[in-house]
């Protein structure tokens, strides 16, 4: 039965995303305008997002530091590109006080300057390199039009930044970063990502190039998900940041950056999630099994909860003051991804009563078996259930187009990923935008125009996915 709180997606998906958000208890609006509370259900994910993440980054030598929260504005302008990028969003810290600062301060809209800056002195040697180093922090964009997670004036990320002797040592970084965010949405968050190359009007300010993971929400709109960019010497030379290398001679380092925000939370819901509430991966879920208690059943309770915690699986009994329906439908609306009722009846037949989140399925099964076998099994066939139910619909709401008239059809009407050839004009790219804010997702690089220019009928030189985004 549908959760009467709930909108459903297929009326209005914005509220209905809102709805699951507030009925999952995952965060709250503030009194500080375009800035969220995360609750605890939501900021659970963030931590096992991180957890697992930063497990990643660690297994390919990279340390975790902190920078300040705060940038001199002379400190931002060394590198014109990223200032200008970063202006209508940067919030100015101009007063302590009543006294008005010698120089203005912006609160980190991202931290290369930062970085870049201790980058200078820390490095002076071709034996300091590469030094790779990521940040979790905060930062804050001055956002005109926010929603929870996916836009917010402060948010949550990770951002990487390495500096390398060579520049293909610094590329091979960025495409690492690259690999490493496609293999988290895909094998932990179960959302199909498409990868490529930013074109020169979206790359990252400051950027030589943009590395991009592109995901599609259940209603065709597409949401960058994570970035990698190289940035080859633009900062090293803007910040001094040079060494003396294996022949005795001075250069300038090579760069690269890379982060993913707590938009990817915004993403499992608008992959996953249906009318009923919150749907959540296995592998990612802060709390992967639910045991309901029906009667005077706690011992058999209490042995099944041991069993599974002992063998890692992050399982909690609901012995609250509850209704079982009521029980049900909170895991429901919650995302547990696995329920496990054992009644007294049940229990006299020797059987369990087991529900699957995503397909809403219920199975008995015998009190017998190998409860932690079968709920691994059970859990493995969820996890990888949702990624091809995303993938399917992923892959049937991505188009093909020869003409603007095609594009504009196909978002008009039934969005989604459009492939179309492009000519690498910025004109044509920019003309774009008149079709509901259509823009280019990234370039296929390793695929080759087909079509001529769908914008100009010129000859094409990429081939690109366009959407409309979030």
């Amino acid at each position: 039965m549908k959760n009467d709180a709930i909108t459903s997606r297929d009326v209005d998906f914005a509220k209905w995303y809102t709805d699951v958000v507030k009925a999952a208890k995952l965060c709250d609006y503030s009194n500080v305008k375009g800035c969220v509370v995360f609750e605890p259900a939501g900021y659970a994910i963030w931590e096992k997002m991180q957890s697992i993440l930063d497990g990643m980054f660690k297994e390919t030598g990279h340390q975790n530091v902190y920078m300040p929260m705060l940038i001199p504005e002379s400190l931002m302008k060394k590198e014109g590109e990223l200032i200008e990028g970063f202006a209508p969003e940067v919030a100015w810290v101009t007063h302590c006080g009543k006294k008005e600062l010698e120089e203005k301060l912006c609160i980190r809209p991202t931290s290369e300057t930062l970085f870049s800056d201790y980058f200078s002195s820390a490095i002076k040697s071709y034996r300091d390199l590469p030094m790779k180093y990521n940040q979790w922090c905060s930062v804050m964009r001055w956002e005109k039009t926010t929603r929870p997670f996916l836009r917010s004036r402060e948010f949550l990320w990770q951002e990487g930044h390495t500096v390398h002797a060579t520049s293909e040592e610094a590329e091979a970084e960025a495409r690492q970063m690259l690999n490493i965010y496609k293999k988290f949405f895909e094998e932990y968050l179960a959302i199909p990502v498409i990868t490529g190359k930013k074109t020169e009007k979206e790359k990252f300010a400051g950027a030589e190039y943009s590395l991009t993971i592109e995901a599609l929400m259940y209603n065709g709109v597409a949401l960058q998900s994570g970035t990698s960019h190289y940035f080859g010497q633009k900062f090293s030379e803007a910040y001094d940041i040079s060494f003396v290398n294996k022949d005795n001679k001075q250069e300038y380092a090579y760069q690269t950056s890379w982060g993913t925000t707590t938009r990817m939370i915004g993403a499992l819901i608008m992959v996953h999630s249906d009318d009923f509430g919150l749907v959540l991966p296995p592998k990612i879920a802060p709390k992967q099994v639910v045991i309901v208690p029906i009667g005077n059943v706690l011992d058999k309770v209490d042995e099944v909860y041991d069993t599974l915690k002992k063998n890692g699986i992050s399982v909690y009994v609901d012995d609250s003051n509850k209704s079982p329906g009521f029980k049900f439908k909170e895991a429901e609306v919650n995302g547990i991804p696995v329920r496990i009722e054992i009644g007294e009846r049940d229990l006299k037949r020797n059987v369990y009563t087991i529900a699957r989140r995503d397909t809403q399925e219920k199975m008995e099964v015998s009190s017998d078996i190998d409860i932690v076998d079968y709920t691994i099994n059970l859990m493995d066939d969820i996890q990888n259930n949702l990624y091809l139910r995303a993938k399917e619909r992923r892959d049937k709401m991505t188009y093909e187009a020869e003409t603007v008239e095609e594009m504009r059809n196909i978002i008009e009407n039934n969005p989604g990923f459009i492939i179309a050839d492009w000519c690498g004009s910025i004109e044509c790219e920019a003309s774009l935008k008149e079709i509901n804010g259509l823009k280019s997702r990234c370039i296929l690089e390793e695929e080759k125009p087909v079509h001529k220019c769908a914008v100009c009928g010129k000859e094409a030189k990429h081939r690109v996915v366009w959407g409309i985004q979030y």
